[in-house]
Parts: structure tokens; C-alpha cells; sequence
């Protein structure tokens, strides 16, 4: 039963990788072209939950190098949603 899950689970994990990477990108372009601030919400949440995709595929894919950056890039994100909602 095991072995039927995994391609789905290869295929969810890599999504996540995908998504992770894409929301990054998409938040520091929206900040980089003036769309949105430093302080907007969703600039600061596409970077949280970006940041967990990728240390999600990282640690399946056992890449530590990008699981490490990407832990230390979710902390940022969670404080400054910290300060940003206090």
C-alpha cells in the first residue's frame, strides 16, 4: 500500500517545491517593482509559506544547504507577521 502512495507523494512534495519558489519570486517582484511594501501582509505570508515549500521538498530531497536559508528566511517572515499583527 505504501509504494502506491509515493509517486503521489513525489508529485505533492514537488508542487510544494514549485510553489515555494514561485512565491518568492513573486513577492520580492511585487516589492521590487513598487506593487506592494515592505509591510503588506501578503508580501510577508507568500514569503512564509514560499519559504516552507521549499524546506519541504529540500529536506525530502535531503538538500540541507537550501533547507537551512529557508528555515532562517520562515523566522523572518513569522517575526515580521509578528510585528506587522501586533
Amino acid at each position: 500500500m505504501m509504494d502506491l502512495m509515493k509517486p503521489r507523494t513525489n508529485v505533492f512534495i514537488e508542487y510544494l517545491g514549485w510553489y515555494g519558489a514561485i512565491a518568492i519570486v513573486t513577492a520580492y517582484g511585487l516589492y521590487a517593482f513598487g506593487v506592494w511594501e515592505a509591510d503588506n501582509i501578503w508580501y510577508h505570508l507568500l514569503n512564509l509559506t514560499g519559504a516552507t515549500g521549499i524546506i519541504v521538498v529540500s529536506i525530502y530531497k535531503k538538500a540541507w544547504q537550501p533547507a537551512v536559508v529557508n528555515v532562517m528566511w520562515v523566522a523572518l517572515a513569522a517575526y515580521a507577521l509578528y510585528v506587522y499583527l501586533i
